[in-house]
Protein backbone atom coordinates (compact mmCIF):
# COMPACT_ATOMS: atom_id res chain seq x y z
CA UNK A 1 0.00 0.00 0.00
CA UNK A 2 1.33 3.60 -1.13
CA UNK A 3 -0.39 6.69 -0.12
CA UNK A 4 0.61 10.00 -1.66
CA UNK A 5 -0.89 12.95 -0.79
CA UNK A 6 0.11 16.90 1.10
CA UNK A 7 -1.34 20.68 3.41
CA UNK A 8 -2.18 24.33 3.89
CA UNK A 9 -1.61 25.75 6.88
CA UNK A 10 0.69 27.99 9.25
CA UNK A 11 3.75 26.76 7.31
CA UNK A 12 4.11 27.64 4.10
CA UNK A 13 5.80 25.57 1.82
CA UNK A 14 9.35 26.99 1.11
CA UNK A 15 9.44 29.17 4.03
CA UNK A 16 12.19 28.90 5.76
CA UNK A 17 12.15 31.54 7.80
CA UNK A 18 8.86 29.52 9.26
CA UNK A 19 9.98 26.22 9.04
CA UNK A 20 13.46 26.46 10.78
CA UNK A 21 12.62 29.39 13.94
CA UNK A 22 14.79 28.99 16.44
CA UNK A 23 13.40 27.15 19.67
CA UNK A 24 13.18 29.83 21.75
CA UNK A 25 10.26 31.91 19.47
CA UNK A 26 8.99 28.46 18.98
CA UNK A 27 6.56 28.35 21.31
CA UNK A 28 5.42 31.80 21.17
CA UNK A 29 4.70 31.33 17.10
CA UNK A 30 2.83 28.21 17.50
CA UNK A 31 -0.02 30.20 19.76
CA UNK A 32 -0.47 32.40 17.05
CA UNK A 33 -1.74 29.84 14.63
CA UNK A 34 -5.24 28.54 15.47
CA UNK A 35 -5.16 24.75 13.63
CA UNK A 36 -1.75 24.27 14.87
CA UNK A 37 -3.06 25.01 18.99
CA UNK A 38 -1.85 20.59 19.89
CA UNK A 39 1.36 21.75 19.32
CA UNK A 40 1.43 24.70 21.44
CA UNK A 41 -0.61 22.29 24.04
CA UNK A 42 2.05 19.74 23.41
CA UNK A 43 5.22 21.89 24.07
CA UNK A 44 3.66 23.04 27.10
CA UNK A 45 3.82 19.35 28.48
CA UNK A 46 7.18 18.63 27.45
CA UNK A 47 9.29 21.31 27.63
CA UNK A 48 11.77 21.98 30.22
CA UNK A 49 13.54 24.90 32.17
CA UNK A 50 16.61 25.60 29.57
CA UNK A 51 20.51 25.15 30.60
CA UNK A 52 23.27 25.93 28.35
CA UNK A 53 23.77 22.78 26.13
CA UNK A 54 27.38 22.78 27.07
CA UNK A 55 28.40 20.47 24.55
CA UNK A 56 31.30 17.80 24.90
CA UNK A 57 32.86 16.35 21.96
CA UNK A 58 35.17 12.89 21.77
CA UNK A 59 37.02 12.59 18.06
CA UNK A 60 37.26 8.39 18.21
CA UNK A 61 39.21 6.42 15.08
CA UNK A 62 37.62 7.11 11.78
CA UNK A 63 36.97 3.54 9.97
CA UNK A 64 36.57 2.81 6.24
CA UNK A 65 36.31 6.89 5.56
CA UNK A 66 34.17 7.56 8.16
CA UNK A 67 34.48 10.11 11.13
CA UNK A 68 33.12 9.37 14.17
CA UNK A 69 32.45 11.34 17.09
CA UNK A 70 31.26 10.83 20.78
CA UNK A 71 29.22 13.85 22.46
CA UNK A 72 26.90 14.90 25.01
CA UNK A 73 24.80 17.74 25.75
CA UNK A 74 22.63 18.92 28.77
CA UNK A 75 19.01 18.88 27.86
CA UNK A 76 17.85 19.82 30.98
CA UNK A 77 19.36 20.70 34.75
CA UNK A 78 20.01 16.75 35.70
CA UNK A 79 20.23 15.09 31.96
CA UNK A 80 22.69 15.44 29.39
CA UNK A 81 22.20 13.27 26.35
CA UNK A 82 25.05 11.14 25.36
CA UNK A 83 25.16 10.49 21.12
CA UNK A 84 27.25 9.18 18.45
CA UNK A 85 27.76 11.52 14.91
CA UNK A 86 29.06 9.90 11.75
CA UNK A 87 30.57 11.70 8.63
CA UNK A 88 31.99 11.03 5.70
CA UNK A 89 35.73 12.32 5.43
CA UNK A 90 34.84 12.37 1.68
CA UNK A 91 32.32 15.33 2.16
CA UNK A 92 33.19 19.16 3.04
CA UNK A 93 31.47 21.83 4.39
CA UNK A 94 27.70 21.77 5.51
CA UNK A 95 25.71 18.45 5.19
CA UNK A 96 22.26 17.48 6.24
CA UNK A 97 21.29 15.67 8.84
CA UNK A 98 19.66 12.53 9.68
CA UNK A 99 19.08 11.53 13.79
CA UNK A 100 18.42 8.08 14.05
CA UNK A 101 15.74 6.89 17.42
CA UNK A 102 16.00 3.50 18.69
CA UNK A 103 13.46 1.33 20.27
CA UNK A 104 12.20 0.06 23.46
CA UNK A 105 14.94 -1.61 25.44
CA UNK A 106 17.46 -0.66 22.72
CA UNK A 107 20.07 2.32 22.44
CA UNK A 108 22.41 3.97 19.82
CA UNK A 109 24.63 1.31 19.51
CA UNK A 110 21.47 -0.75 17.14
CA UNK A 111 21.23 2.31 15.03
CA UNK A 112 24.94 2.43 14.43
CA UNK A 113 24.83 0.69 10.95
CA UNK A 114 21.99 2.59 9.73
CA UNK A 115 24.12 5.86 10.72
CA UNK A 116 27.00 4.39 8.48
CA UNK A 117 24.59 3.63 5.70
CA UNK A 118 23.51 7.21 6.38
CA UNK A 119 27.40 8.60 6.59
CA UNK A 120 28.41 6.84 2.88
CA UNK A 121 25.27 8.50 1.65
CA UNK A 122 26.99 12.05 2.03
CA UNK A 123 24.61 12.64 5.14
CA UNK A 124 25.59 13.16 8.71
CA UNK A 125 24.37 11.02 10.68
CA UNK A 126 23.31 11.26 14.47
CA UNK A 127 21.77 8.38 17.39
CA UNK A 128 21.44 9.36 20.96
CA UNK A 129 20.30 7.07 23.62
CA UNK A 130 16.67 7.78 25.25
CA UNK A 131 16.47 8.05 28.82
CA UNK A 132 16.87 4.92 30.70
CA UNK A 133 18.49 3.57 27.42
CA UNK A 134 22.19 3.15 26.70
CA UNK A 135 24.56 5.22 28.79
CA UNK A 136 21.71 6.57 30.39
CA UNK A 137 20.67 3.44 32.78
CA UNK A 138 22.27 2.13 35.95
CA UNK A 139 20.60 -0.74 36.84
CA UNK A 140 20.03 -4.14 34.44
CA UNK A 141 17.88 -4.61 31.33
CA UNK A 142 14.87 -2.28 31.56
CA UNK A 143 14.97 -1.90 35.30
CA UNK A 144 15.62 2.04 35.14
CA UNK A 145 13.20 2.86 32.45
CA UNK A 146 10.29 1.01 34.16
CA UNK A 147 11.01 2.13 37.35
CA UNK A 148 10.79 5.84 35.60
CA UNK A 149 7.40 4.89 34.25
CA UNK A 150 6.14 4.11 37.34
CA UNK A 151 6.99 7.41 39.35
CA UNK A 152 5.69 9.08 36.32
CA UNK A 153 1.93 7.52 36.96
CA UNK A 154 2.66 9.35 40.69
CA UNK A 155 3.57 12.39 39.78
CA UNK A 156 7.02 12.36 39.55
CA UNK A 157 6.97 14.88 36.63
CA UNK A 158 8.83 13.21 34.30
CA UNK A 159 7.65 11.71 31.05
CA UNK A 160 9.85 8.97 30.05
CA UNK A 161 7.68 7.22 27.91
CA UNK A 162 7.98 8.94 24.12
CA UNK A 163 7.75 13.13 25.67
CA UNK A 164 10.99 13.56 27.17
CA UNK A 165 12.80 12.14 24.86
CA UNK A 166 10.89 14.80 22.13
CA UNK A 167 12.54 17.02 24.51
CA UNK A 168 15.84 15.57 23.97
CA UNK A 169 15.65 15.70 20.26
CA UNK A 170 14.47 19.34 20.43
CA UNK A 171 17.50 20.08 22.60
CA UNK A 172 19.44 17.77 20.16
CA UNK A 173 18.81 19.84 16.88
CA UNK A 174 19.49 22.88 18.97
CA UNK A 175 23.05 21.08 19.60
CA UNK A 176 23.17 20.59 15.78
CA UNK A 177 22.79 24.19 15.02
CA UNK A 178 25.98 25.53 16.54
CA UNK A 179 28.12 22.86 14.26
CA UNK A 180 29.55 24.69 11.61
CA UNK A 181 29.27 21.42 9.57
CA UNK A 182 25.90 21.27 10.20
CA UNK A 183 23.05 22.35 7.49
CA UNK A 184 20.10 23.20 10.00
CA UNK A 185 17.64 23.98 7.27
CA UNK A 186 18.11 20.20 6.22
CA UNK A 187 17.53 18.24 9.13
CA UNK A 188 15.76 14.57 9.22
CA UNK A 189 14.54 12.05 11.98
CA UNK A 190 14.15 8.44 11.41
CA UNK A 191 12.65 6.47 14.48
CA UNK A 192 12.18 2.30 15.04
CA UNK A 193 9.65 1.37 17.48
CA UNK A 194 9.36 3.32 20.27
CA UNK A 195 11.56 5.90 18.25
CA UNK A 196 8.85 5.61 15.50
CA UNK A 197 6.25 7.52 18.15
CA UNK A 198 9.31 10.30 19.44
CA UNK A 199 9.84 10.47 15.37
CA UNK A 200 6.47 11.79 14.54
CA UNK A 201 6.05 13.60 17.87
CA UNK A 202 9.41 15.61 17.97
CA UNK A 203 8.34 16.68 13.93
CA UNK A 204 5.04 17.57 14.97
CA UNK A 205 6.23 19.59 17.95
CA UNK A 206 9.47 20.92 15.74
CA UNK A 207 9.11 22.43 12.23
CA UNK A 208 13.15 22.32 12.65
CA UNK A 209 12.72 18.82 11.43
CA UNK A 210 12.57 19.31 7.88
CA UNK A 211 11.50 15.89 6.90
CA UNK A 212 10.45 12.75 9.10
CA UNK A 213 10.27 8.60 8.57
CA UNK A 214 8.60 7.03 11.68
CA UNK A 215 9.00 3.39 11.02
CA UNK A 216 6.56 0.95 13.12
CA UNK A 217 5.49 3.80 15.56
CA UNK A 218 3.01 5.18 13.96
CA UNK A 219 -0.74 4.52 15.78
CA UNK A 220 -3.65 5.70 16.62
CA UNK A 221 -4.01 5.22 20.51
CA UNK A 222 -7.52 6.07 20.60
CA UNK A 223 -8.23 3.49 18.70
CA UNK A 224 -6.60 1.18 20.42
CA UNK A 225 -8.47 1.96 23.35
CA UNK A 226 -11.89 2.13 21.77
CA UNK A 227 -11.32 -1.73 20.34
CA UNK A 228 -9.77 -3.48 23.33
CA UNK A 229 -6.34 -3.33 21.42
CA UNK A 230 -3.93 -1.98 23.15
CA UNK A 231 -2.09 -4.88 24.53
CA UNK A 232 0.87 -4.93 22.46
CA UNK A 233 1.69 -1.46 23.01
CA UNK A 234 1.33 -1.55 26.47
CA UNK A 235 3.24 -5.01 26.27
CA UNK A 236 6.35 -2.88 25.90
CA UNK A 237 6.67 -1.57 28.87
CA UNK A 238 4.39 -4.80 30.81
CA UNK A 239 6.62 -4.93 33.79
CA UNK A 240 6.03 -0.82 34.48
CA UNK A 241 2.20 -1.43 33.66
CA UNK A 242 1.92 -4.65 35.92
CA UNK A 243 3.34 -2.78 39.14
CA UNK A 244 1.19 0.12 38.64
CA UNK A 245 -1.87 -2.29 38.33
CA UNK A 246 -0.96 -4.27 41.00
CA UNK A 247 -0.64 -0.90 43.22
CA UNK A 248 -4.28 -0.44 42.24
CA UNK A 249 -5.61 -3.76 42.61
CA UNK A 250 -6.50 -4.10 38.94
CA UNK A 251 -5.94 -7.98 37.73
CA UNK A 252 -7.96 -7.66 34.70
CA UNK A 253 -7.09 -4.38 33.16
CA UNK A 254 -9.80 -2.97 31.04
CA UNK A 255 -9.46 0.15 28.45
CA UNK A 256 -10.45 2.25 31.08
CA UNK A 257 -7.60 1.65 33.23
CA UNK A 258 -5.62 2.04 30.07
CA UNK A 259 -6.88 5.49 29.77
CA UNK A 260 -6.50 6.38 33.20
CA UNK A 261 -2.11 5.25 32.67
CA UNK A 262 -2.11 6.89 30.16
CA UNK A 263 -3.70 10.00 31.07
CA UNK A 264 -0.82 10.10 34.11
CA UNK A 265 2.49 8.77 31.43
CA UNK A 266 1.84 10.14 28.62
CA UNK A 267 -1.01 12.97 29.26
CA UNK A 268 -3.34 13.09 25.67
CA UNK A 269 -1.68 10.25 23.80
CA UNK A 270 -4.85 8.69 23.13
CA UNK A 271 -6.78 12.18 22.89
CA UNK A 272 -5.42 15.44 21.35
CA UNK A 273 -1.92 14.30 20.72
CA UNK A 274 -2.97 10.69 19.39
CA UNK A 275 -1.33 9.74 15.24
CA UNK A 276 -3.83 11.28 13.44
CA UNK A 277 -3.58 14.85 15.09
CA UNK A 278 -0.10 14.48 15.64
CA UNK A 279 0.78 13.91 11.80
CA UNK A 280 -0.87 16.61 10.39
CA UNK A 281 1.01 18.89 12.20
CA UNK A 282 4.32 17.77 10.41
CA UNK A 283 3.11 18.78 6.45
CA UNK A 284 3.38 20.15 4.31
CA UNK A 285 6.98 19.03 5.15
CA UNK A 286 8.09 15.35 3.41
CA UNK A 287 6.55 12.66 5.82
CA UNK A 288 7.27 8.83 4.93
CA UNK A 289 5.46 6.32 7.09
CA UNK A 290 6.85 2.85 7.51
CA UNK A 291 3.97 0.18 8.99
CA UNK A 292 3.40 -3.36 8.97
CA UNK A 293 0.19 -5.30 8.19
CA UNK A 294 0.16 -7.51 10.97
CA UNK A 295 1.91 -5.52 13.78
CA UNK A 296 -0.11 -5.78 16.88
CA UNK A 297 1.67 -3.08 18.29
CA UNK A 298 0.50 -0.72 15.70
CA UNK A 299 -2.69 -2.17 14.64
CA UNK A 300 -3.74 -1.56 11.18
CA UNK A 301 -6.89 0.24 11.06
CA UNK A 302 -5.03 2.75 13.48
CA UNK A 303 -2.60 3.15 11.02
CA UNK A 304 -4.89 3.45 8.55
CA UNK A 305 -7.09 6.63 10.95
CA UNK A 306 -3.63 8.19 11.34
CA UNK A 307 -2.78 8.30 7.44
CA UNK A 308 -6.45 9.05 5.99
CA UNK A 309 -5.86 12.01 8.11
CA UNK A 310 -2.68 13.07 6.95
CA UNK A 311 -3.30 12.34 3.35
CA UNK A 312 -6.09 14.79 3.83
CA UNK A 313 -4.10 17.47 5.09
CA UNK A 314 -1.30 16.82 2.74
CA UNK A 315 -3.98 17.06 -0.30
CA UNK A 316 -5.26 20.33 0.69
CA UNK A 317 -2.00 21.24 0.06
CA UNK A 318 -1.28 20.54 -3.29
CA UNK A 319 1.79 18.82 -2.22
CA UNK A 320 0.72 14.98 -3.66
CA UNK A 321 4.65 14.35 -3.82
CA UNK A 322 5.52 15.06 -0.04
CA UNK A 323 3.65 12.24 1.43
CA UNK A 324 4.04 8.44 1.23
CA UNK A 325 3.25 5.15 3.18
CA UNK A 326 4.50 2.19 3.03
CA UNK A 327 2.72 -1.07 4.12
CA UNK A 328 4.79 -3.85 4.45
CA UNK A 329 3.03 -6.91 3.54
CA UNK A 330 2.94 -10.14 5.86
CA UNK A 331 5.24 -8.38 8.33
CA UNK A 332 5.34 -8.04 12.19
CA UNK A 333 7.11 -5.57 14.61
CA UNK A 334 10.24 -5.27 12.15
CA UNK A 335 11.51 -2.93 9.68
CA UNK A 336 12.11 -4.76 6.33
CA UNK A 337 15.66 -4.08 4.57
CA UNK A 338 13.98 -2.91 1.05
CA UNK A 339 12.08 -0.60 3.56
CA UNK A 340 15.30 1.05 5.51
CA UNK A 341 16.74 1.26 1.79
CA UNK A 342 13.19 3.02 0.55
CA UNK A 343 13.52 5.64 3.76
CA UNK A 344 17.56 6.09 3.32
CA UNK A 345 16.14 7.29 -0.50
CA UNK A 346 13.46 9.39 0.83
CA UNK A 347 16.35 11.04 2.67
CA UNK A 348 18.22 11.91 -0.46
CA UNK A 349 15.32 12.61 -2.51
CA UNK A 350 14.29 15.81 -0.09
CA UNK A 351 17.41 16.74 2.25
CA UNK A 352 20.06 16.68 -1.20
CA UNK A 353 23.48 15.33 0.52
Amino acid sequence: MRINACHSGCIPKNTPVKRFLPLLGLLLWVTGCAHLEPRADFLRVIERPRVALAPQVQELPATNGIAEFHFTFASDASNRVPGILMASTNFLGRRPVVIALHGTGGSKGNMLALCRKLADAGFIAVAIDGRYHGERKTGKGETDYNDAIVRAFHGSGEHPFYYDTVWDVMRLVDYLSTRDDVDASRIGLIGISKGGIETYLAAAADPRIAVAVPCIGVESFRWALDNNDWQGRIGTIQNAFDTIAKENGVTQPDSAFIQKFYDRVVPGIAGEFDGPEMLTLIAPRPLLVINSDSDNHTPLPGVIECTNAAQKIYAADNAENDFAVIIQKNTGHQVKPESERAAIGWFAKWLKP
